[in-house]
């Protein structure tokens, strides 16, 4: 699918792999890069980050004048049934932290440590943007270019609305690509996998539709597992080999990931995070884990110390510290592709110091969080093997926020209101999408808040807001008397707009830097 300690753990040493023939560069060069990557290989503990996970974990909102809860990352690994978790923390573009906290698998002492291997769902799609870009580097891809005139074996098909497709790798690695199917479900031990081709018809025993264009290329951002699957494709076309030995010779072995794998991990292999489900119980039985056959989307199976080097990497090359890719090309990743909120792969906020790229994994049982300082070089990885680790990692996320201190992922306190008081009784009612305000302005709403009504109700002292039409709905706080937070949707808040008469017309619903604009519906 996907897009959220009672012992410590000995390092497992690395293996030593030969360098892929498909490296695409010298010897020299290569060898280079690889004196280059940080040498990430050892559990490492940094005092102030364990300071932190013993006693800094917390909600994004908080009630009003609530102080910080200070949980302990052992107490809500409980809480939520994990029994498993992999943090690192990266300082100025150096590894002060990766280590891992309980168990590969519930009811045994076989310990998580930084070098266990981990599913992290659509985080692959990062990477597999990142080894786009090198082979773009090497010349051996142009990211404007028709994949019309990369693709041999698969083309895009047309439709009544768009019967001359072209897209690009731009598009395809921003969202902005029109193609829909946004996730992929996971497949258990007993049942068989499909091939590329198969998912990208839908096609049994591919579980998803077929990747189809949904909307004209270019035009908005929406999410598209479907597209990286194009974006994979175009790749093995173009190399003629599989994206685990591509994503080797472009991105693993330069960088030092030797536990990183865009494939099945094979019988016999060690140290492996297993699958638990929302009880923290084993499942997937009798492997313990789940397979994710869209490899470029949701495959990759790694660890924290190789994500760590990669996220590293990256800003490496962003500050020109690094070689890793070629300025302009980093440049490129890490700026959106208007209308979407992603750049070249990952998601991005901020600006200045606080200039940020993330993204999010989740598959079944696994749930995975990397993100990077663009100016800094601070940077966070965070894996867990539970189906309700999505609530868990942002928890970590929050505590490590506040411990790179730069202000990034504040608390949000919400405010004391009467909401019975009467002025608040005109928020209610039927508001719609006013379709005018461009996607550009809407950037991610486009995609994850794509609701054309909202039904909003005041009552029993609560602003709760739903889809128009279905009785679901879920309470908002309140930040200012017209302001409110959802505790549900992680960073979105509700504006009601009273104008000078005095009337609310009109609300608008924010997400960073996203906004959408919403009209009360008169009957």
């Amino acid at each position: 699918m996907d897009y959220a300690p009672t012992s410590h753990a000995t390092a497992v040493p690395p293996r030593n792999r030969a360098p892929s023939p498909l490296l695409g560069r010298t010897l020299c060069t290569a060898m280079a890069l690889l004196f280059a990557a940080p040498a990430f290989a050892a559990d490492r503990k940094d005092p102030a980050i364990e300071a932190v996970l013993n006693n800094g974990l917390r909600p994004t909102v908080l009630q009003p004048n609530a102080a910080l809860p200070h949980w302990s990352l052992q107490a809500r690994m409980a809480q939520h049934h994990v029994p498993g978790v992999a943090i690192a923390v990266l300082r100025d573009g150096k590894l002060v932290h990766s280590t891992g906290y309980g168990t590969r698998e519930t009811g045994t002492t076989r310990a998580v440590n930084s070098d266990t291997l981990f599913s992290v769902g659509s985080v692959s799609k990062v990477v597999t943007a990142a080894t786009t870009l090198r082979l773009a580097a090497d010349g051996k891809l142009a990211l404007d270019q028709d994949i019309a005139a990369y693709l041999r074996s698969w083309k895009v098909p047309a439709t009544e609305a768009v019967p001359a497709p072209q897209l690009t790798l731009r598009m395809l690695m921003s969202h902005t690509s029109g193609l829909g199917v946004h996730g992929f479900a996971d497949y258990l031990p007993s049942e068989p996998l499909p091939t590329l081709l198969q998912t990208l018809d839908g096609i049994a025993p591919a579980k998803n539709k077929p990747v189809r264009l949904v909307h004209a290329p270019g035009k908005r951002g929406d999410y598209s597992g479907g597209g990286v699957m194009v974006e994979q494709l175009v790749l093995e076309d173009v190399t003629g080999q599989p994206l685990d030995a591509i994503a080797r010779a472009q991105v693993f072995a330069p960088l030092g990931m030797q536990r990183s794998r865009y494939s099945d991990p094979q019988p016999g292999t060690d140290n492996i995070a297993k699958a638990h489900d929302s009880d923290g119980a084993l499942t997937a039985l009798p492997r313990g884990w789940q397979s994710f056959p869209e490899q470029g989307a949701s495959g990759l199976w790694t660890s924290t110390n190789d994500l760590a080097a990669f996220v590293a990497a990256l800003t490496a090359s962003y500050r020109g510290e690094g070689s890793f890719l070629p300025r302009e090309i980093i440049v490129d990743m890490m700026t959106e592709v208007s209308p979407s909120w992603h750049g070249l792969g990952p998601r991005l906020d901020g600006a200045g110091q606080t200039r940020i790229f993330h993204h999010g994994g989740s598959n079944d049982s696994y749930r995975a969080w990397i993100e990077g300082y663009l100016e800094t070089g601070d940077g966070l990885v965070i894996l867990t093997n539970g189906e309700n680790g999505a609530e868990l990692v942002a928890e970590i996320r929050n505590a490590l926020s506040d411990a790179i201190g730069r202000g990034v992922n504040p608390a949000v306190h919400t405010v004391a209101l009467d909401l019975r008081d009467a002025r608040y009784a005109d928020y209610a009612g039927v508001f719609e999408r006013d379709d005018a305000i461009p996607m550009d302005q809407r950037r991610a709403l486009a995609d994850f808040f794509d609701i054309p009504a909202l039904q909003v109700k005041v009552t029993n002292g609560e602003v709760r807001v739903g889809v128009a039409g279905i009785p679901r709905d879920g309470q908002v706080l309140p930040l200012s008397p017209n302001r409110f937070v959802s505790p549900d949707i992680d960073g979105l808040q509700i504006d009601f707009h009273r104008d000078a008469h005095g009337q609310v017309n009109a609300l608008s619903v924010v997400h960073g830097e996203g906004r959408a604009r919403y009209v009360r519906k008169r009957t």
